[in-house]
């Protein structure tokens, strides 16, 4: 029976990596297109579309934080580090290989689009291990802190700061290096941390649905004990 339940959490773990490891790896080739976002008439807001799939890492290691602790969320992070290197590799060998006349897309238009995607694989891969470290380090601090309690507190708490690091950095370095103008990093920087925020806080109730059902199936309590086995 325990053996039974250990394979099902490891596939379960498998799935979540998997899914962190995409939304990283998306995130990062799409990161060129821009795209405005009216919020109800409150706020419009100016972002990559390489900022839609990125929440969704924060939301995966905060899930495997709870589950499996803070090691098994660090190997989640080590191995998104990895597959973005790779990625990034392949890039820069596919960029010599040139295109054939009939090739759909050409040289140019290749490069156009991945042509930066070196300079802000670099500059993502920074922050978002600075960031996701911070957020795995915080996340189990106030849970440490909390005894377990407030899964909502840690949740946002670590999300909240270590989004704020990751929006800043990779900003920062991407003004530094040219891909982006100076004077478009302030409203980047706010429009990118606010909608990160309201990304997180829309999180919540979806990572405590998930943690409710997987506490119910592996019969964990529901202060914080996690998976061990």
């Amino acid at each position: 029976m325990i053996s039974t339940k250990k394979n099902e959490a490891e596939n379960i773990y498998l799935i979540l990596a998997g899914l962190f490891i995409a939304s990283l790896v998306t995130s990062n080739l799409i990161f060129q297109k821009f795209f405005t976002f009216d919020f109800l008439g409150i706020h419009t807001f100016e972002l990559s579309v390489g900022i839609l799939p990125y929440p969704i890492t924060f939301l995966v290691t905060d899930i495997i934080s709870e589950m499996y602790g803070k090691k098994r969320a660090n190997k989640v992070v080590l191995a998104g580090l990895f597959a973005s290197i790779f990625m990034l590799l392949i890039i820069i060998v596919s960029s010599y290989a040139k295109a054939t006349p009939w090739s759909p897309v050409d040289d140019d238009e290749f490069n156009k689009v991945f042509g930066f995607t070196f300079i802000a694989v670099a500059a993502s891969m920074a922050a978002y291990l600075l960031a996701q470290l911070i957020d795995v380090q915080l996340f189990h601090f106030w849970k440490k802190l909390t005894k377990g309690r407030y899964l909502w507190l840690r949740n946002n708490a670590s999300t909240f700061s270590s989004q704020f690091v990751d929006t800043f950095t990779v900003l920062f370095l991407l003004c530094s290096f040219g891909v982006i103008e100076w004077k478009l990093f302030g409203i980047l920087l706010l429009n990118g941390y606010i909608f990160k925020v309201l990304i997180a806080l829309i999180d919540t109730p979806i990572i405590y649905v998930i943690v409710y059902f997987f506490k119910r199936r592996f019969k964990l309590k529901e202060t914080g004990e996690e998976l061990n086995f």
